[in-house]
């Protein structure tokens, strides 16, 4: 794919995007209207706007509230086109309908930001029709790869400005008064003449009025866009009236827990029913089979869960091991190993090159010197602070589910799957997300949960994971190694670098699991394996980036960041060997190497000045600084550390990002320390041990989190941009690790090449 720019997204940056009804995009048009029925006093002038009586404002809200804010930017996209306070905006989830899908997250690949495509000649349109075909036989509205905000930059304007055309036209008609002589502010519409109406006084009449053109505001009248606005999820979360999916009460309730075969893969055998129908308050046992990649295990029904934890952990059951044996994480690390061994090149049986520029082969030849290094990155559980859980009902031959998801339309068809019903006939009531990170795009929980529920006769139930379930049968993020050479001229100049990956993809076990229609494997390359190597930014002449896709049989899933999540640790700490090889400062080597890049050398020079690189610090104390780009954003990062004890501390990082046009500034910095506290979690001290396919990680004590006390100081600085939005959630975390490593390198001379970074 070659260096290209939306030609709308283009336009809508410029701030004077001008289309006709006919011209809009599709996805801001009605749509089926299937789940969007106005309430009484509605009228709903598009498929994302609806105006009540009082003058307010409906959104249909298609993304999933997890912490990230996406319950307040979009809104405030819909109230800048509108010229509607913030407060008036309110959230309706949106059905199951195609113009909700996201096409950022969905159209080329997991994930991808869709305004711009960097000039690489990788090949991630191999398995494009596999990604296109789910997205259209399940309608996914998905909440991920850092797209809510990007996918709607168009869209809920556009949806927003048809509305407010509508309006407009609605008022001329009924006033016989030109369009050009109103005023709008704060949802009434004002003529000189003394003629005025809110618009829910008009909303009834714009129905049937044409929108004509349609212009989106300049961005030089922007008075909500850019701005920081109050979280709107905030208050019932500090009033504790915030609904999460353990806080789901219905009538009759009934709990479940889970306990799932210790051995990933593996089966329970005989259970002794009996023992646990025996114990207070139980009153079924449902045997589990592996949903969508669980392991397979049982569930025991009863009155409260705690009755059901102690029944269920009390059953004797005779466990069996995988046919395939055991799982090991220390054998599954030595076959990565073997993998990176052999010849580059996408013909060969061990590997696909997704980027080639030059001749790495005859640079190495003629090199003065060459610097190799291996690095490793273990699996990672998600560990997000609520348990996998869900609630089903069975009534009238229809599921109801509710259920803290990133994707509700998977859910949907999981649930009707295993129901036996219609997807039509499922519907999907989405809680807040107590954490997401990545672990909800998954089914599995959803399966169970409709399986217990459909044994118990269609009685709600709810089904809650234990902590040790949830961190024994995660879908981890996967172990990658990567072996980096780097070929050194006469001059000391680096002139190639060569990059070989090793380890699961997780894009096609995903669709595997998620899409019951692609029946058998999906073996095709997968950019996130890749990404963050093949599009580095440095100006290497000669360069060749490969990956080998193993599949190891645990289970894998996308993990915040993904991809670049380990990939960043190994360029950017290879970076800085680097500069220490040929004798150079790492932020000058990097200067060096970007002089072609301008975007990313303002991030990193922004970062550098704001944390004072090379200025004096306390003593035992040094600063490692590293650059990443992910999800259409540039983000640098300076870590500030010493040792204690001989362990790591960390005490302050400062970020520079660069994210394109920003909505709210304040959910941006939010985001920043959010990704810096879980990426130094996983650095100092993220690993998932696998011996004879159990999981020895059980709980907060031996996966720990960064404790208040060790959180360091968090500083945002943003540059300023009329490009789209880029992605905010996800590209603070890739740069974190190798900035810490470099400073440890620094303190202690030795450099550490796995994660977690234990000295």
């Amino acid at each position: 794919m070659k260096r290209r720019t939306w030609l709308l997204s283009a336009a809508g940056a410029a701030g004077a995007l001008i289309v006709g009804w006919g011209a809009l995009p599709p996805r801001s048009r009605t749509g089926s209207g299937r789940l969007w029925p106005p309430a009484e006093g509605e009228v709903a002038l598009n498929g994302w706007i609806k105006i009540t009586a009082d003058g307010s404002v409906v959104l249909a809200m298609a993304r999933s509230e997890m912490g990230q804010g996406v319950h307040t930017a979009l809104p405030m996209l819909v109230a800048e086109e509108l010229d509607l306070p913030l407060s008036r905006v309110h959230l309706e989830q949106a059905g199951a309908d195609s113009i909700y899908g996201n096409v950022a997250m969905l159209v080329a690949g997991l994930p991808f930001h869709p305004f711009e495509l960097e000039e690489r000649p990788f090949k991630v349109r191999a398995g494009e029709w596999v990604v296109r075909k789910l997205a259209r036989e399940l309608g996914i509205n998905a909440t991920g790869g850092s797209s809510s905000v990007a996918d709607a930059w168009l869209v809920l304007r556009t949806a927003a400005a048809t509305a407010r055309a509508s309006l407009l036209g609605a008022a001329s008609l009924q006033w016989r008064l030109p369009v050009a002589e109103f005023t709008v502010s704060n949802g009434v519409i004002s003529h000189p003449s003394g003629k005025s109406a809110h618009y829910g006084e008009l909303a009834r009449f714009a129905v049937a009025t044409p929108p004509g053109s349609v212009t989106l505001k300049a961005r030089k009248d922007w008075k909500v866009i850019g701005r920081n606005a109050a979280r709107k999820d905030i208050p019932a979360k500090v009033d504790g009236t915030a609904r999460f999916g353990l806080d789901v009460r219905l009538p009759g309730m009934l709990y479940a827990a889970i306990r799932m075969c210790p051995m990933l893969g593996g089966a329970p055998g005989s259970i002794d029913v009996n023992a646990a129908l025996a114990m207070p308050g139980v009153e079924r046992l449902v045997r589990l089979p592996p949903y969508a990649g669980s392991t397979a295990g049982f569930a025991v029904v009863g009155k409260s869960w705690w009755q059901c934890q102690q029944a269920a952990q009390a059953v004797p059951v005779d466990w069996h091991q995988r046919p395939a044996g055991a799982l090991d994480s220390r054998q599954i690390e030595r076959a990565l190993e073997a993998a990176l061994q052999g010849e580059d090149g996408e013909d060969s049986e061990k590997g696909f090159t997704f980027y080639e520029k030059g001749s790495v082969a005859q640079a190495e030849a003629g090199a003065a010197r060459k610097l190799e290094a291996l690095y490793r990155a273990p699996y990672l559980a998600h560990a997000a602070l609520e348990p996998m859980n869900c609630t089903v009902q069975v009534r009238d031959g229809k599921v109801f589910l509710w259920v803290p998801t990133q994707v509700p339309q998977m859910g949907a068809a999981i649930a009707a799957r295993v129901a036996g019903v219609a997807v039509e006939d499922v519907s999907v009531i989405v809680t807040l997300l107590g954490g997401g990170f990545g672990r909800r795009l998954e089914v599995d929980y959803i399966a169970q949960a409709v399986r217990v529920t459909m044994e118990c006769g269609g009685r709600p139930v709810q089904l809650i994971w234990s902590r040790e379930e949830d961190t024994t049968h995660d879908f981890y993020r996967p172990m990658h190694l990567a072996r980096l050479v780097a070929a050194v001229d006469a001059q000391g100049q680096p002139v190639s670098l060569r990059i070989r990956s090793a380890g699961d993809a997780i894009s096609p076990r995903w669709m595997e699991r998620g899409a019951p229609m692609l029946a058998g494997p999906v073996d095709t390359p997968d950019k996130t394996t890749a990404e963050g190597l093949f599009d580095l930014p440095y100006g290497f002449a000669h360069q060749h980036m490969s990956h080998v896709a193993t599949r190891q049989s645990v289970p894998v899933g996308f993990w915040r960041s993904v991809g670049h999540s380990h990939n960043a640790f190994f360029s950017e700490c290879f970076i800085d060997e680097l500069a220490f090889a040929v004798q150079q400062e790492p932020l000058a080597l990097r200067r060096q190497m970007l002089k072609d890049a301008p975007r990313y050398l303002a991030v990193l020079e922004l970062a550098a000045s704001q944390a004072s690189w090379g200025g004096k610090l306390s003593p035992g104390r040094a600063r490692g600084i590293a650059l990443h780009e992910s999800f259409g954003s540039i983000v640098a990062q300076v870590a500030e550390v010493s040792l204690v004890n001989g362990q790591p501390r960390v005490h302050r990082v400062v970020c520079a990002m660069d994210c394109g046009t920003v909505v709210n500034p304040g959910i941006v910095a939010q985001q920043m320390e959010s990704a810096v506290v879980f990426a130094l979690t996983a650095a100092l001290y993220g690993k998932v041990d696998i011996h004879d396919g159990v999981v020895q990680q059980k709980n907060f004590p031996d996966y720990p989190m960064l404790q208040l006390a060790q959180a360091p100081l968090v500083e945002t600085h943003l540059v300023s941009s009329t490009r789209p939005p880029g992605g905010v959630g996800e590209p603070g975390v890739p740069p974190l690790a190798p900035a810490v490593a470099n400073a440890l390198f620094v303190l202690t001379g030795t450099r550490l090449r796995s994660l977690p970074l234990v000295p």
